[in-house]
């Protein structure tokens, strides 16, 4: 194996994991693996990794997101929450993201999300004049589906990073 290919191997591995880390920290780290295997399968003019193992990595990135996305937002709904609960929660989720992640990085991202996600939640019920018990349950559905879905993206970018570097492997 000449040693070029060595490098590119070597560094299509650390940009899987860098992808894996920055999903992890709620960061598009998710598509820089669908970018990385698209870049190594062009370098090797398609052989090693081909046009329709990129399409199935972009489709499971895409599908990871869109659970991401929504899956806050069915939990609540799921709970007995308004369809506001859910959106709010969304929201609530995204922030909390952004404003945890400074002071406790990588945990604080996961945690904040979910913490946002409970609040907004709670909030869009109490807006709704519903008792403070009966948001508190939308919100902790809310939390937990924002949880499930972020570990659901996770484990997305930990199975393409698997699927790219293997596909290289066995080529190589």
């Amino acid at each position: 194996m000449p040693w070029l290919d060595i490098i590119s191997l070597i560094l299509l591995i650390l940009v899987c994991i860098a992808g894996t880390l920055l999903t992890v920290l709620q960061l598009p780290g998710i598509w820089l693996i669908v970018v990385a295997a698209g870049a190594y399968g062009w370098y090797y003019d398609w052989q090693v990794i081909g046009l329709w193992t990129l399409a199935v990595l972009a489709a499971i990135a895409a599908a990871a997101e869109v659970g991401e996305l929504l899956s806050g937002v069915w939990l609540a709904r799921r709970g007995g929450g308004s369809r506001r609960a859910g959106w709010w929660g969304l929201i609530g989720g995204i922030a909390g993201a952004l404003v945890l992640t400074i002071p406790v990085p990588i945990v604080g991202t996961v945690l904040g999300a979910a913490v946002g996600c409970f609040a907004g939640a709670l909030l869009a019920e109490l807006t709704l004049q519903k008792k403070a018990a009966d948001g508190a349950r939308v919100g902790l559905y809310a939390a937990v589906g924002q949880t499930l879905g972020t570990t659901l993206k996770i484990a997305a970018a930990v199975m393409m990073s698997g699927i790219a570097v293997t596909w290289a492997i066995v080529a190589a």
